[in-house]
């Protein structure tokens, strides 16, 4: 699994948002790997139509109704969202919203990609079998600085604590991957795919820069 997680970059606003998927969706056909775009929230509508999965950066545990300004699952299910990052170091939430998330996009048959700083929430988190979990040391994100060379040992010990949890969670590295090396790494190490941000959304050349990590994966 490729995940981009565009954030609020300018650098895909408006209606570049749709030319950015149109460059993934020509990638993941040519190299056959699932690629999916988790773009800013505004925006989902723009693209929600696309032959990749999108995903929603951030999700409320939260009901349908009377919630003015909360992200609801199951509207977003209803709008063909393909499911949601969770807890991502920039929009931390605690671990009962977690642990009711993970339960809510799985009853609902949408991707759960539940994001953590170290190898202990990975122990912690992985008994709640989301779909995915990625880690990102916050220290590192939009460093240029690749975990997978930086700290190789947190890829190996999550990958343990994944596997230990004998569930069908699959490990995501994230953090400071700019190059296909990075990406080559993180598999190596036990990462079963990237979630990435800057590393692609601000290289001048949106093809290139994902054919390259494509490449690295396959």
């Amino acid at each position: 699994m490729f995940i981009i997680n565009c954030k609020n970059y300018e650098e895909v606003a408006g209606e570049k948002i749709v030319k950015f998927v149109k460059t993934a969706e020509r990638i993941s056909k040519k190299y056959k790997i699932k690629i999916a775009i988790a773009p800013p929230q505004h925006l989902i509508g723009v693209v929600v139509k696309s032959s990749i999965p999108i995903l929603a950066q951030h999700v409320d545990d939260s009901k349908v109704g009377s919630t003015t300004g909360f992200v609801i699952p199951e509207l977003l299910k209803k709008s063909k969202v393909s499911g949601s990052l969770i807890n991502h170091s920039e929009h931390r939430i605690t671990s009962k919203e977690i642990a009711q998330l993970v339960s809510k996009l799985k009853e609902l048959k949408m991707i759960s990609v539940l994001c953590v700083k170290d190898v202990t929430e990975v122990k912690k988190y992985a008994k709640l079998n989301p779909e995915y979990i990625a880690i990102e040391p916050p220290e590192l994100i939009g460093s240029g600085k690749a975990v997978s060379k930086e700290k190789p040992e947190l890829i190996t010990k999550a990958a343990e604590a994944v596997k230990s949890a004998k569930n069908n969670t699959k490990l995501l590295c994230g953090a400071g991957i700019v190059s296909g090396e990075d990406v080559s790494k993180a598999i190596e190490l036990g990462s079963k795919g990237i979630l990435v941000a800057s590393g692609i959304i601000k290289a001048k050349d949106w093809d290139k820069i994902m054919s390259e990590f494509a490449k690295s994966m396959v």
